[in-house]
């Protein structure tokens, strides 16, 4: 697809514009590119592709499967599938002998990077200044600066188009106890997303304390475990959590993260959806039971000889406090939440795998903000389509503002998961169009999640009849 149509005028509004390249928009950007009238463009401010780049740990895997790739549950025959990539690397074989299910990180991001490297349309190094509404010419004006390699601001620039769709990601959570630990310079203090940069330093540490009980946390706390000598490992991992508990990965369990249970999630009530929020952890926060496995193979493989190994796991702990000790040393203030307890924890490098939030949306939008309409706790509100809630003098101009990852208190658990990145991204396409540009299926899950009158039973597609063969042919 070419970013500007033979016929495209440079004040034309274009029919959409995406903001930032992660995964999501990248899926968006794929299933967009077949469809040749539809005018897009993408931008993102970094100067290349990359998806957590600090966490591809070395055999550290996706934890959803191969088929959950930028377009595959919307459009298995795109030719931007992750089968499609294999075989552009030659590498279909060795993968079909593998038999793997769940790839590794890293493997992911070498695939994600193949599309945005080969994919037309995308623009790196666009920083997104401002989105506007212009009322006289019923279009969105979006407002970017031309980076360049030093990514000092070269030029500026503007697009107009009808649609926006905003895929910014998320942004490492640090925990207001630690935050002014982390900010400080030159203090063992570092968030998960920066693991791999600081691996060599944690590694060389007295004591590392690994904060948090979720699947970074798990991978950080095995690799450091694995690269630590028997007897002298000294490491603390702590989490908030009740238990080290496995990610829900049963058949049923994983039902939440379908189009089924998203429509379900968005028509309950907001109290009830937030309610939920609270509760749902385990299918999005917990660990793969591989990585649980491994952990407790590798605790054990160290006691073969006679000792445990120095190493302390501890749930249901949160950090109250935390400061430096002399310039070296950190000193975390531990409450145990069922005891009620407290202690001092002195350690000598801090991981927080403690996760990510939403970006907030409301520096990018607020030029939008009077239109913008808002639930009981500020949140803007997003409809069933993705669209953000605006007031009817933008949307009656058939102007929209959708978001991909911005959502969860309204769609549920599924928003972050990359199983639900082609249907989504499908959704708005067809949307956008006003057509069924990738025909979606009517039910996906055996649960039916409300009482519904009679549970939808899509009837049965007959296979295409084949030509028969003439003999001789």
């Amino acid at each position: 697809m070419n970013p500007h149509p033979p016929h495209h005028e440079p004040d034309a509004p274009r029919d959409l514009v995406g903001i930032g390249i992660g995964p999501f928009n990248l899926s968006l950007a794929a299933l967009a590119q077949p469809l040749t009238t539809l005018d897009t463009v993408f931008y993102d401010q970094r100067p290349a592709f990359d998806w957590h780049p600090g966490l591809l740990i070395d055999g550290a895997t996706v934890q959803v499967p191969f088929l959950a790739d930028l377009v595959t549950l919307a459009d298995p025959a795109s030719q931007w599938t992750f089968l499609n990539y294999l075989k552009a690397r030659e590498r279909l074989f060795p993968f079909y002998f593998a038999e793997r299910f769940h790839i590794q990180r890293a493997e992911y991001d070498a695939y994600c990077r193949w599309v945005a490297e080969n994919l037309p349309g995308l623009h790196f190094r666009h920083q997104v200044d401002a989105v506007r509404f212009n009322p006289e010419r019923d279009v969105f004006e979006v407002d970017f600066t031309q980076l360049d390699s030093d990514g000092e601001a070269e030029a500026l620039g503007r697009t107009y188009t009808k649609n926006v769709v905003l895929g910014i990601g998320t942004e490492p959570y640090v925990p207001e106890p630690l935050k002014p630990l982390v900010e400080a310079p030159g203090v063992p203090v570092i968030h998960a997303a920066g693991y791999l940069d600081h691996r060599a330093s944690l590694l060389a540490a007295d004591h590392v304390t690994v904060v948090g009980s979720g699947q970074s946390g798990a991978e950080v706390f095995l690799d450091l475990l694995r690269n630590r000598p028997a007897g002298r490992e000294q490491l603390h991992w702590l989490g908030r959590t009740e238990a080290f508990a496995p990610m829900e990965y049963s058949k049923l369990g994983l039902e939440h993260f379908t189009p089924d249970y998203t429509r379900y999630f968005h028509a309950l009530s907001e109290s009830v959806r937030d309610r939920l929020g609270t509760t749902q952890w385990q299918l999005h926060r917990g660990i793969g039971a591989d990585t649980i496995a491994a952990i407790h193979d590798e605790l054990y493989r160290r006691t073969q000889h006679g000792g445990w190994p120095d190493a302390v796991l501890t749930p249901g702990v949160r950090v109250r406090t935390a400061g430096r000790i002399a310039t070296t040393k950190v000193e975390l203030h531990l409450e145990h939440i069922q005891q009620g307890s407290r202690s001092r924890l002195t350690t000598d490098a801090v991981v927080l795998a403690t996760g990510y939030r939403e970006r907030p949306l409301d520096r990018i939008l607020a030029g939008l903000d009077p239109y913008l309409r808002r639930d009981s706790r500020e949140r803007p509100r997003v409809d069933e389509q993705f669209r953000l809630v605006l007031d009817p003098s933008v949307t009656g101009a058939d102007c929209h503002v959708y978001v991909q990852n911005a959502e969860r208190h309204t769609h549920g658990v599924g928003a972050p998961d990359l199983g639900l990145a082609a249907w989504r991204s499908a959704t708005i396409l067809n949307t956008v169009t006003g057509k069924d540009a990738y025909p979606l299926p009517t039910r996906t899950a055996f649960t039916t999640f409300g009482l519904e009158p009679r549970p939808q039973i899509p009837s049965a597609r007959k296979a295409p009849a084949l030509t028969p063969l003439v003999e001789g042919r």
